[in-house]
């Protein structure tokens, strides 16, 4: 007698209905895409920066177009405005760690106060917030944390050691909170995107030697858009990407496959 086969394998959804998804340096840039992204697939997206107007009217625009939306402003380099901000919300099922900032500069002339400055923001910033959703996360027994990295925290570059330095911290962050989160039903990635247009980029772009140099570094031969990081960040917040844990998500243009 022949055996029927039943069961039928279906697509896991990208649709993120029905969760909470927070993301700092929300007010433009990265962030603010990354909320659209969110907020599109279903999800009700809580903005956080210290920037109360920016994020304020990015909120009102996703709303305005059909979305969940809401604010938190707060500096995300203040361990007790992360502690109250995050505190508030009843539950967070998704973290999109993204504030940070970048100072290029020659090794031998990075100054201590920019020093600081990166490291702050972009790692003990990053640290703090991590540890604040993953307690929520923790407690719910599920949820999903997305950092923000960088091409950069896969390999070197001129000007940019303390940028790689930072984001190279991250990568290990991850894949150590990774580890330790998993039997409690939290997974923890990064996102490692190529020079993206933003409003922190352009400025660097105006120089047309290193946009050559840039653009030769890719072999796709452009450098990223906003869109190109949105859809890869859903995959990463939704059940899509079950699976994955502790790792990083590279979106590069084949800059780190030379």
């Amino acid at each position: 007698m022949s055996k029927s086969n039943s069961s039928v394998l279906v697509t896991p959804s990208m649709s993120l209905e029905g969760r909470v998804a927070v993301v700092t340096g929300a007010g433009r840039g990265l962030g603010l895409g990354c909320a659209m992204a969110l907020a599109g697939a279903g999800a009700e997206a809580i903005l956080v920066s210290r920037t109360e107007a920016e994020i304020e009217s990015a909120a009102a625009e996703i709303v305005k177009n059909g979305g969940k939306a809401s604010y938190r402003v707060c500096d995300v380099t203040d361990p007790e405005q992360v502690a109250e901000a995050f505190g508030s919300l009843e539950r967070i099922d998704v973290l999109v760690n993204n504030a940070g900032t970048n100072i290029p500069e020659p090794f031998l002339q990075v100054s201590q106060k920019n020093l600081d400055l990166v490291l702050n923001l972009n790692v003990r910033s990053m640290f703090i917030v991590a540890q604040a959703a993953a307690a929520k996360m923790v407690e719910q027994g599920a949820g999903s944390i997305i950092q923000m990295s960088s091409q950069m925290g896969h390999v070197g570059s001129p000007n940019r050691t303390v940028y790689c330095m930072t984001k190279h911290a991250i990568e290990g962050l991850t894949k150590a909170m990774a580890v330790e989160l998993a039997p409690k039903g939290v997974r923890v990635n990064s996102i490692a995107p190529t020079f993206i247009e933003t409003p922190m980029a352009k400025k660097f772009f105006e120089n047309k030697d290193f946009l050559d140099w840039t653009l030769a570094q890719i072999p796709l031969g452009h450098l990223g858009r906003i869109e190109d990081v949105m859809g890869a960040v859903v995959f990463m917040a939704s059940d899509a990407s079950a699976l994955m844990t502790g790792t990083s998500l590279v979106l590069d243009g084949g800059w780190t496959a030379k």
